[in-house]
């Protein structure tokens, strides 16, 4: 017996699926926020010559890169409560979200940072700056004009990996495709909407920080 496609259940929650892509683009814009920050710490830690900085910016890297989200989705989500840390389904999942990112943001940034001409730090000192003066001024405007699309590349993958806060009920997209999908048994029509949705926003996400990047090189 044929499948007949009938998509009006999932118009009629298209409201929804609205909320949870609003929702997901929120989770991705925090934790890469909040990524930045922890990655451009542990960059610095594991460029600087002192090894009691570069050994605890390693660990972390090498821990969390090989971790799963969902696992840190999920250790955020229940094991933390049990320690005394109780966090609300979204803020559980930002910050693992934001955990797992800075690990992967900390090579960018590190491999960035390994591209700026040393010279440039002994042309800082010579004109009177001191070292935080010389990576706010000099090393970091010209490492993240070289990362931008490693960046902006990361920044995608994460938006697409709020998916799994589904796992803990944050009603981002793929949690309200799937009440929908359940309310309606509307399988195929509810995940070709969903999938759509996922793929435009990629897609205009990419547009945009393909300009972004055009116009900084043109501007650099």
């Amino acid at each position: 017996m044929g499948y007949t496609l009938n998509f009006s259940a999932v118009w009629r929650s298209f409201d929804d699926l609205l909320f949870g892509l609003g929702l997901s683009l929120l989770l991705a814009v925090l934790s890469i926020g909040i990524g930045c920050l922890i990655g451009l710490v542990l960059a610095f830690g594991q460029t600087a010559r002192q090894p009691l900085l570069r050994a605890p910016a390693g660990l972390y890297v090498t821990v969390f890169r090989n971790t799963p989200l969902l696992v840190l989705v999920l250790i955020s989500f229940f094991t933390l409560p049990q320690l005394g840390l109780r966090l609300s389904k979204t803020n559980s999942f930002v910050l693992a979200l934001s955990l797992y990112s800075g690990a992967y943001l900390a090579e960018v940034f590190r491999g960035g940072l390994l591209g700026v001409p040393k010279g440039l730090r002994e042309a800082g000192l010579a004109i009177g700056l001191t070292e935080g003066q010389i990576r706010r001024r000099i090393i970091l405007p010209i490492m993240l004009r070289a990362v931008l699309p490693a960046l902006g590349s990361t920044f995608i993958g994460l938006f697409k990996d709020t998916s799994l806060a589904a796992a803990i009920a944050v009603p981002e997209l793929t949690f309200e495709a799937r009440k929908i999908n359940v309310e309606s048994f509307r399988v195929v029509e509810t995940w070709l909407v969903a999938s759509a949705l996922y793929v435009g926003t990629c897609s205009i996400l990419a547009a945009l920080l393909r300009r972004v990047e055009a116009r900084l090189s043109l501007a650099g």
